[in-house]
């Protein structure tokens, strides 16, 4: 999981639509991959440079442009270049700690939101910004790795699976919204089941590790309530827009989607009251094992109290005392003090104290 604030001191002070890349490089070389489609046709190609782009500037068909590795910063202005991208549009896709949104610049819609999803060789999650240009032909995408949730997508263009290659930019744009929403699912899935697993093992035994997991998840929780609360408000953005980019018949999908992030929302907002409840077990079942080890160490000072005083009378260095020359004085004491602790012991029994 990202960290919940990116580092801006290095860009202070520089021209606004810099394009300056702030995060962590993943891959070490930026690669561009070109689908090209329409109803009967497709072709699929990696690109050598962004002045390949150029090709499919203009045309009939669906183009999609994935440009993955944002480290590249001269390769993002190339091909903003090529496509008349506003600089600060370059500046937001280069920034990978920005918020979720979306903004209308008449000739071409950008939106910027949280992709998250879960290796199969790996129980955690990974996120990364996710970049987009819907174009009048054309959708270019930017991201950080290789890996991402577009693959059904992927698939069901090469097959013409469904109705995706029978619509235009609109249609795919919004299939790439959609499937980066619908995998938040599976994400918080995979998160209830590590929470109700953690609730089970704190109920049954609390220990520190137990702790330790509880507040990694609360950072998790807090990431993603950050990525998904602006993500409903650029998608009822996109769902209000009035450009010519989005047809009108594309509305109910839209509002599908943002129907999907407020159940998201939900959910979420569900997991984080199971988790704050997990914690507070935590707390009492602690605080009652501490309240058990008190309890316990009391009872015993309390019978060993008068066994002290007695012992204590009897060890004091006085010549003239009662019992001191007695033959049985050290077999009285042992009776009384053994019968002191016996009496205290079933009194605080009977009590219930222990």
């Amino acid at each position: 999981m990202d960290s919940l604030l990116k580092k801006h001191a290095g860009v202070a002070g520089l021209p606004p639509g810099t394009v300056v890349y702030l995060g962590d490089q993943r891959v070490e070389q930026a690669q561009i991959t070109v689908i090209d489609y329409n109803a009967t046709e497709i072709k699929e190609e990696i690109l050598t440079s962004a002045a390949d782009c150029q090709a499919y500037v203009g045309k009939s068909s669906v183009t999609w442009i994935n440009v993955v590795g944002l480290h590249d910063t001269d390769l993002l202005q190339e091909i903003g270049d090529a496509f008349g991208l506003h600089p600060l549009v370059l500046e937001d896709v280069a920034n990978t700690g920005q918020r979720p949104k979306m903004e209308d610049h008449a000739d071409y819609i950008f939106m910027a939101l949280k992709m998250l999803y879960r290796p199969e060789d790996d129980d955690g999650v990974v996120a990364e910004q996710i970049s987009m240009v819907l174009g009048t032909n054309y959708v270019l995408t930017f991201q950080e790795v290789r890996d991402d949730v577009f693959d059904r997508i992927r698939e069901r263009i090469r097959t013409s699976a469904g109705r995706i290659r029978e619509e235009g930019c609109d249609y795919l744009a919004y299939a790439l919204v959609d499937s980066i929403v619908d995998n938040y699912f599976a994400v918080l899935e995979a998160l209830g089941d590590r929470i109700e697993a953690l609730h089970d093992a704190v109920t049954a035994k609390a220990k520190p590790e137990t702790l330790t997991e509880i507040h990694q998840l609360k950072r998790e929780m807090v990431y993603l309530r950050k990525c998904l609360w602006p993500l409903r408000e650029m998608v009822g953005n996109l769902e209000s827009a009035e450009n010519k980019l989005i047809d009108e018949k594309l509305a109910p999908y839209i509002r599908n989607v943002y129907g999907h992030t407020i159940q998201i929302i939900d959910n979420l907002e569900s997991l984080r009251d199971m988790l704050s409840g997990t914690l507070d077990i935590y707390m009492t079942v602690v605080s009652n094992r501490m309240n058990e080890v008190m309890r316990v160490l009391t009872v015993i000072a309390t019978i060993f109290m008068p066994l002290t005083f007695v012992a204590g009378i009897y060890g004091m260095n006085f010549e003239v005392m009662p019992e001191l020359k007695w033959p049985w004085g050290y077999a009285m004491a042992w009776s009384i003090m053994i019968t002191m602790a016996i009496g205290m012991t079933i009194f605080f029994k009977r009590k219930r104290w222990f």
